[in-house]
């Protein structure tokens, strides 16, 4: 396990264009530098347009940057291949959507079991991490359930079921209270703060919400493609 005080991600002069469909490139990253330590809760806000999605899917190897460095638990992953990255992806991190992205005709259990199917884990071993995962959401009653008949909620808490079932030191989580309502959204934001305080789990939130981002300890604010705060959670917005 990685010491409380690891820089598990580096980003060094982070550059990302896309081409455009009649010619040339728009640029949406500017010279992004941050690092992020093992044990860290941090949000990353920014305005729609801003970029905030583009830094996330690089941090998520998802993506690669035009130019720079982007370095994961100390290794250099910016010129990896889709294989790789995917390798990397499954391995280290673990994701929570906005819109939960589980799949509908499964059961609760077997969404939980799917990273580990990936890694080629023994059927017993699938099951019972899965299981311990979801008693530690509190679904262990509804792992038979098909997620259409959870709610809002419930889906978030078994994609956050998934996300811990490869037992990574990082969790990326993507609007995750987007799909829900303010009582259930709070109910997930305190249970990723539950997650970073007793188990040490780093997790890196997007958010376009100040008042989602305030449940994190540290802010890295966005705007046209370039950091304008990165520090504590200010009191209030008025500067961002």
């Amino acid at each position: 396990m990685k010491k409380a005080q690891d820089i598990i991600i580096s980003l060094v002069g982070i550059n990302k264009s896309f081409p455009m469909e009649l010619g040339g490139e728009q640029q949406v990253l500017f010279d992004i530098n941050f690092k992020i330590k093992a044990g860290e809760f941090v949000a990353i806000m920014g305005p729609s347009g801003s970029g905030k999605s583009t830094c996330m899917n690089i941090i998520g190897a998802l993506d690669t940057p035009t130019s720079g460095v982007y370095e994961l638990y100390g290794k250099d992953v910016t010129g990896l291949t889709a294989d790789e990255l995917a390798i990397v992806r499954n391995e280290h991190i673990g994701f929570v959507f906005q819109q939960f992205n589980l799949l509908p005709k499964r059961s609760v259990l077997d969404n939980v079991m799917l990273p580990l199917m990936y890694r080629g884990m023994p059927m017993d071993e699938r099951i019972s991490r899965a299981r311990d995962m979801l008693k530690r959401v509190g679904l262990e009653k509804f792992e038979s359930y098909l997620p259409t008949q959870l709610s809002g909620g419930m889906k978030q808490r078994v994609a956050i079921a998934r996300a811990l079932a490869g037992d990574p030191k990082l969790i990326l989580a993507d609007e995750p209270t987007g799909a829900l309502d303010s009582k259930m959204g709070n109910e997930i934001l305190g249970f990723f703060k539950k997650l970073n305080k007793e188990l040490g789990i780093t997790i890196v939130m997007i958010t376009h919400e100040f008042d989602i981002a305030k449940y994190a300890d540290r802010l890295i604010h966005i705007r046209d493609g370039k950091i304008n705060y990165d520090g504590p959670i200010p009191k209030n917005d008025s500067k961002l």
